[in-house]
């Protein structure tokens, strides 16, 4: 082939390429229908639902993210870290400036649903729109009552991105959303009674609990976005947490636990199991302890009707009394001295006060990120009803080496019938050296 004909096919090729580029920019920057373009706007002072909408953004646990301490709600700022570099939550008050006053009822269902903000530009994914796809029409219209009219304005400028050009050009997001979301509402299952649907909506919904439970691809999608998929739920490394199984594996998830376990925990933060620890806290501060009875006891109907993987888990947990020799060794003598007080020298603990050891979710998983953090960093305030606990678990990084931490942990998963296995003490270094102390004030956010 001449060298005119060379020339002539790489223009060609050229050129496609850049028609396929113009293309995928355009794809990527245009602006989605929305089921309530043509609903038109809601009518102001309608208390009745602007309160639902406040239930519902309670449910969806929007003041964690797009808050701070000590600040106004949902004046943004709160700095959350990718693979990409760190990204800061957004101001999502009435402000017409810096926040969302200028949204539409058909903007602001865009962003939620769909995850395009009015000019087009592509939200992050760490907003969980993914799951917010699924809320209907009607909480859509609540949220924005309650935002619009049941949120004080705050003038709080948004954050840049730290993630470096040309990682932060947002235009791809819309082939990831094509590839890795399901745009549509929650579909009841005519199969199920209300009660599971009630459940199932919460949870795939408003509650995205995938987003943290749900193990991730390379892409950092969710292998499953509902229960149509054996990976939904089923356990998550997340921000140096295990959060674990949902489903009803024995060892790592809920296969223990009564539908009764499940509601007293997701209203109390504690039951005869575990006390909640890690971000699971500031679920329950911030979201959980404000559903009614009704909606827990359908969250835990519908959890529990999630299947386990016996191949995955293993056989299930049964409790083995500890020989006295035992504590002999270096990691049963930390135990003896630093931890019987409180868990027990047969690991049963002070339930609900202070959990068990003995079967614990973070004593069965091969991930031990959960058991070193918080041995490092001690146990965030849970606040119960207003009420802040009286007991906590303490933070050891400054009393404890990194061999110690790993000598004492690997004691606790190797005792009382507990298979999660040894630790390395460079794994604890790693996340000593990548976490914080938790905070010993209460993290409990007031919507208004």
């Amino acid at each position: 082939m001449s060298k005119r004909h060379y020339a002539k096919a790489a223009g060609t090729l050229a050129l496609v390429g850049l028609v396929v580029l113009v293309l995928l920019v355009w794809y990527g920057t245009r602006v989605p229908a929305s089921a309530l373009d043509a609903a038109g706007s809601v009518a102001p002072g309608d208390a009745a639902l602007i309160q639902r909408g406040e239930y519902v953004a309670r449910a969806s646990d929007c003041v964690a993210c797009h808050s701070l301490p000590d600040s106004p709600a949902f004046a943004g700022g709160l700095k959350m870290a990718t693979p990409l570099g760190a990204i800061y939550a957004t101001n999502i008050t009435p402000d017409v400036t810096a926040g969302i006053g200028g949204y539409s009822l058909a903007d602001f269902d865009r962003a939620i649903r769909h995850g395009v903000a009015p000019e087009g530009r592509r939200l992050y994914p760490a907003m969980p729109y993914p799951s917010y796809a699924k809320l209907s029409d009607e909480d859509i219209r609540a949220l924005y009552a309650f935002f619009m009219q049941g949120v004080s304005p705050v003038a709080a400028a948004n954050k840049p991105s730290e993630i470096p050009w040309p990682l932060n050009v947002r235009w791809p997001i819309a082939l990831w959303n094509t590839l890795f979301t399901q745009p549509e509402p929650f579909a009841q299952q005519t199969t199920q009674d209300a009660v599971w649907n009630r459940g199932a909506y919460l949870v795939q919904g408003a509650g995205h609990c995938g987003s943290c439970h749900t193990p991730r691809g390379l892409a950092f999608n969710e292998k499953a976005l509902n229960d149509s998929g054996e990976q939904f739920l089923a356990g998550a490394l997340l921000d140096g947490w295990y959060a674990p199984s949902l489903r009803n594996d024995p060892n790592t998830g809920l296969g223990r636990w009564s539908e009764a376990d499940i509601a007293q925990f997701l209203k109390t933060g504690r039951n005869q199991h575990a006390v909640v620890f890690g971000s699971m806290t500031e679920a329950f501060n911030n979201s959980t302890q404000f559903l009614t009875d009704a909606d827990l006891a359908a969250i835990a109907r519908y959890l529990k009707s999630l299947p386990g993987d016996p191949q995955r888990d293993g056989p299930p947990w049964q409790y083995q009394a500890a020989e006295a020799s035992v504590f002999v060794s270096a990691g049963g003598h930390l135990y003896e001295t630093r931890c019987a007080s409180c868990h027990g020298l047969d690991g049963k603990g002070q339930a609900p006060w202070m959990p068990p050891l003995a079967g614990a979710t973070s004593a069965m998983t091969a991930a031990a990120e959960s058991a070193i953090n918080i041995s490092l960093n001690g146990s965030l305030r849970v606040v119960a009803a207003g009420v802040p606990d009286a007991y906590r678990m303490p933070a050891f990084r400054e009393q404890l080496s990194d061999l110690e931490i790993a000598q004492v942990l690997s004691f606790v998963r190797a005792t009382w019938g507990n298979q999660g296995g040894e630790v390395d003490a460079k794994a604890v270094a790693t996340l000593r050296a990548h976490t914080d102390p938790a905070s010993p004030t209460p993290i409990l956010l007031h919507m208004r």
